[in-house]
């Protein structure tokens, strides 16, 4: 019930808010829309109810605010920490939303095996997850269950980094505690008919790279041949990083990929099967890399990729003239593989892309991000017991692990300051779900069984 008559008009609402992360919105500490959010969710979470929880929101200076909520345990119960862990930033809306859907406008619909869903942006990634917690607690309070002390971090610039969250981390260490079980909600699941839960996540290294040869545009018939294009000279430096035929990435960013990885990746292609590609909708005759989906699961978990996500210096198609350009800017994203060091390969990336460049041309990197990825810990056997028992409860079969394609830098550095915790990372990203692009929605038949899963492992 809590769902249906309390989450989703929430979330709805959530969604409404044109809020973005703070790499994307430059005024996103001035035009209080990060505030609204933060409010709503605040609100929220004092209608529940939940008894003895405190809530609070923590700003530091110059910083993106995070929610700190805090729940004693009960007594006799174990005297042990549980760390929750979400976030409330979103993506920049991007346009061509199928029409009656839009970023900012929550729309219910159905899927296949009935499944409901709710389409906008951040609903997913990861706007339930402070909805998904406090249900949690308050789940535990009305079936009067012994539980041991929860809290739970919600940050405010994931998206862009989690920049902000060590130092949230460090001011509200003695607060926090240290953790035994830590449970992280904004990754995903390989299907939804199955609890999944996360064994790696790659990093993200992201930068502008801005290539410059003339003073400014000049009539393509009077420049060409004498000056190269701008655009010609940016794909020849990124094919220094990247094969262009075959998309593989130079050894530089490449690490040595454990066995077991390419067996767990055998057993994840069994389960999921075509679903692997199918899920991205190809247009008609469109292949992807492989035949072989083992191998497209390893691509995409474990080896570093380039995507090319945004470019200026050109004019829409419509009103482009016949001009050589005087510069051309990209934005790259390349994602690496999970134990690569992301600032190594950041002086990789200005190394290769900056030296030497073609006609001496002009390049520049700036607005440079990195984060890491991690590969989990060996998870002991109550949390092992544990997550099985309530998969087999709620969806009737044991759970299952995969790699992630994506990050979630605040792992690693979990990972580093709490060697003993045991780290569940799960979420509900799945086939179709589409975060960070147009029609993303969120499975609220899955949130359910989602939710009710970690509530028991919890």
């Amino acid at each position: 019930d809590v769902w249906d008559k309390s989450i989703v008009p929430a979330l709805k609402k959530y969604i409404e808010i044109p809020s973005q992360s703070p790499a994307y919105d430059s005024d996103c500490m001035t035009n209080g829309l990060q505030e609204k959010v933060v409010e709503l969710l605040v609100n929220w979470v004092k209608e529940q109810k939940v008894e003895g929880l405190k809530v609070e929101v923590v700003t530091l200076k110059g910083r993106t605010p995070l929610i700190f909520l805090e729940l004693d345990g009960v007594k006799g119960a174990k005297d042990e920490t549980i760390m929750m862990y979400g976030h409330f930033d979103k993506q920049p809306p991007m346009e061509g939303w199928k029409k009656g859907k839009g970023p900012y406008t929550p729309t219910e619909g159905t899927i296949e095996n009935g499944h409901k869903v709710l389409y906008g942006r951040g609903g997913a990634d990861d706007g339930y997850s402070i909805f998904a917690i406090v249900a949690t607690m308050k789940a535990l309070q009305l079936q009067n269950v012994k539980h041991s002390r929860i809290v739970g971090v919600i940050e405010g610039c994931e998206e862009s980094g989690s920049f902000d969250l060590p130092h949230y981390i460090d001011h509200l260490k003695d607060r926090i505690g240290t953790p035994r079980l830590v449970v992280c909600l904004d990754s995903g699941t390989g299907d939804y008919e199955t609890f999944w839960i996360t064994t790696s996540l790659r990093g993200i290294l992201c930068a502008n790279m801005h290539v410059s040869m003339i003073e400014e545009g000049v009539h393509s018939g009077s420049g060409s041949g004498i000056y190269a294009d701008t655009f010609r000279v940016a794909k020849s430096l990124i094919s220094r990083i990247e094969n262009e035929e075959t998309g593989v990435i130079v050894d530089d960013f490449q690490v040595d990929i454990p066995d077991s990885v390419y067996e767990a990746a055998k057993e994840t292609a069994k389960t999921l099967g075509k679903t692997i590609y199918s899920q991205h909708k190809p247009l008609e005759g469109v292949k992807s890399m492989s035949d072989s989906l083992e191998e497209l699961l390893v691509n995409n978990t474990w080896k570093p990729m380039l995507s090319v996500t945004g470019c200026s210096g050109m004019p829409p198609v419509h009103t482009a003239g016949n001009v050589l350009r005087p510069k051309t800017s990209l934005r790259l994203s390349l994602r690496l593989p999970p134990t690569k060091d992301p600032k190594e390969a950041e002086e990789q990336m200005k190394a290769i892309l900056t030296k030497n460049t073609p006609y001496g041309a002009k390049v520049e990197l700036d607005d440079c991000h990195s984060g890491s990825g991690m590969t989990a810990l060996p998870l002991s056997n109550e949390l092992l017991t544990s997550m099985n028992n309530a998969s087999k409860k709620f969806f009737g079969k044991p759970y299952l692990a995969q790699g992630e394609g994506g990050s979630i830098p605040f792992m690693k550095m979990l990972k580093q300051k709490l060697p003993k915790a045991d780290i569940c990372i799960t979420g509900l990203l799945g086939p179709g779900s589409n975060a960070h692009s147009v029609d993303e929605f969120i499975n609220i038949t899955y949130a359910k069984k989602l939710n009710a899963v970690v509530c028991q492992i919890v």
